[in-house]
């Protein structure tokens, strides 16, 4: 069970319980179960919980309350962690053998639940059912409201994406769908550098030229704090989007200081490539860590047939940037100060000494000297290499190994000129030394531009309502497009079957492996990304030593950050 199903299976705990109450007269409510509930839902969150903050459950007097944690406390069950060298100020935590209780009792539920609605049998193991999975019913249609205010007026949705296969398929079904709602031409498609610029560019407008625009996941912190895209909490209130449709890891990526800015759309992992014939041939099972790795990659290595042992995104800025982020969380560290606890991590709250940098350290020299061990196995282009075409690359058979994206990694799956179709193993990636394998959660966010006029973000936000819905992602995510972030769509069983890809990203998930603290979406997250890119790569063309481009990496985050307020 994930972290994300635990807190769901106790909502639901909560909500009978109070249904409960409601509906029973005689009904007591329990504070023991409510402070435990207060206390297991802060832990997860990485949320400080003080004896003050426990003591103020509804419905208690505080000093019943009191009483019952300080039981707690002398059973055990509640341990104080200090919070000073004094030891006068402390936290409250779960004792570990109360976390462990919970988790079997919410097991219990969710296998329960199951069996009760024909999901699994008894024989079937637990983590076979992903708690909070629906089937995607109903026809693929827009919503009635959608064509009536386009039927009404002479308005048309424009759009602002990025220029990928899912989005090109998107504008596909939009412009050729019966209905007749858009054109090729109201979709303008950019890279990503470029798409952030338009975006920038566009709300320094007085009125936007685009309804409904799209944010790769990290920028929301920068998009909010300059003004660029509209709360949609109002909006939303319009459309049928339910947030409990979604993981809630993703649905959070759009939130910004308890507004929802974004409507997540689709969702990308980072994954470990395999060529499965030649792993075999070689007698190579999956690397785990990066000596495995590096020793694969050698073993693979065959540049005499034009066969290189891996590919990964080395190419300067972006690129290399997101590799060396991705990487870092590989051994346990995000490049900033961020708390560990990735349960309900949110850029948003980050505050202080969280936002200090953590480039140059253990973590970071591991992660450099990494890269130069795959630098001697990979082709000699590899430091101008970006995510397509590493994708090129090795859907060409040009590379036994690769670190891709989901979302480009589905043409390895079903483009004709693949030569690796039904060949690739979708692996965890390899992890540090004193890390473990964490995959960068990534994607995009449907969002409307500030300086739109009120009556085309009426039209913008039934658009966003659609296209986030089951019956407007799922024949894309059929068609081989992970992963969706609603549980209905990434449920779907015939989108599972059709993708190898679905499958591993669903494992990854159920493995609490998928994390998204490792490119933190704070507002200064571009510059941040411009720094990395620049000095990692110094150090792989070797124009400074890793030591020097780490202290320089670090030192440049450090003035982004103070002169930003942050400390």
């Amino acid at each position: 069970m994930t972290e994300y199903e635990f807190m769901r299976v106790i909502r639901l705990l909560e909500q009978t319980r109070m249904a409960y109450a409601h509906r029973i007269a005689i009904a007591e409510p329990d504070p023991t179960w409510q402070i435990l509930v207060h206390l297991l839902r802060g832990h997860l969150r990485g949320q400080l919980v003080t004896m003050s903050s426990l003591a103020t459950i509804d419905g208690f007097p505080k000093t019943t309350a009191m009483r019952r944690i300080h039981h707690l406390i002398e059973e055990g069950y509640i341990v104080r962690t200090p919070r000073s060298k004094t030891g006068k100020s402390y936290g409250l935590q779960p004792d570990q053998r109360l976390l462990d209780g919970f988790i079997d009792y919410a097991n219990d539920v969710k296998s329960l639940l199951a069996r009760t609605v024909g999901a699994r049998s008894d024989d079937d193991d637990v983590d076979s059912y992903y708690f909070g999975g629906t089937n995607p019913t109903g026809r693929l249609a827009p919503p009635q409201a959608l064509t009536e205010m386009l039927t009404r007026t002479t308005l048309s949705i424009r759009f602002l994406v990025h220029h990928d296969n899912y989005f090109e398929a998107m504008r596909n079904v939009w412009s050729d769908f019966r209905t007749n709602l858009a054109s090729r031409a109201n979709f303008k498609m950019l890279h990503l550098p470029y798409l952030r610029s338009a975006l920038v560019e566009n709300g320094q407008q007085q009125r936007s030229a685009h309804d409904v625009v799209v944010l790769n996941m990290p920028w929301l912190g920068e998009a909010v704090a300059k003004d660029l895209i509209r709360p949609l909490d109002e909006l939303l209130k319009q459309t049928q989007i339910d947030p409990g449709s979604f993981n809630s890891l993703v649905w959070q990526s759009g939130r910004w200081r308890g507004r929802q800015y974004g409507i997540p759309l689709y969702c990308t992992v980072e994954v470990f490539a395999v060529r499965k014939d030649l792993a075999s041939e070689a007698g190579i099972r999956g690397p785990q860590t990066f000596d495995e790795t590096v020793d694969a990659a050698k073993r693979l290595n065959k540049p005499s047939v034009g066969r290189y042992g891996i590919l990964w995104n080395a190419g300067a800025g972006g690129p290399i940037a997101s590799s060396f982020m991705h990487m870092m969380g590989c051994c346990g560290q995000s490049v900033l100060n961020v708390p560990r606890n990735p349960v309900s991590y949110a850029a948003d709250c980050l505050a202080g000494e969280q936002l200090r940098p953590c480039i140059d350290g253990e973590a970071g020299r591991e992660v450099l000297d990494y890269m130069h061990r795959l630098v001697e196995f990979s082709p000699p282009d590899i430091l101008s290499t970006d995510s397509d075409m590493g994708v090129e690359g090795f859907l060409s058979g040009r590379a036994a190994m690769i670190y891709c994206w989901t979302m480009r990694a589905t043409r390895f799956e079903y483009e004709m000129k693949s030569v690796v179709r039904n060949q690739v193993a979708y692996l965890q990636p390899p992890r540090g030394s004193k890390g473990k394998s964490v995959s960068s959660f990534g994607g995009f966010l449907l969002a409307i531009p500030t300086n739109l006029d009120e009556d085309r973000a009426r039209l913008a936000i039934q658009a966003v309502s659609w296209m986030s819905s089951p019956q407007g992602m799922g024949p894309t995510v059929r068609n081989g497009f992970p992963v969706a972030p609603a549980f209905s769509v990434s449920a779907d069983p015939e989108a599972m079957a059709g993708s190898p890809i679905i499958s591993a990203v669903d494992t990854l998930a159920k493995k609490g492996c998928l994390q998204v603290w490792q490119r933190p979406a704070v507002p200064e997250f571009n510059a941040l990304e411009t720094v990395l890119g620049l000095e990692i790569h110094r150090a792989l063309r070797g124009e400074c030593s890793d030591a020097n481009a780490l202290r320089a990496a670090q030192d440049a985050v450090d003035r982004i950050m103070r002169k930003a307020g942050h400390y």
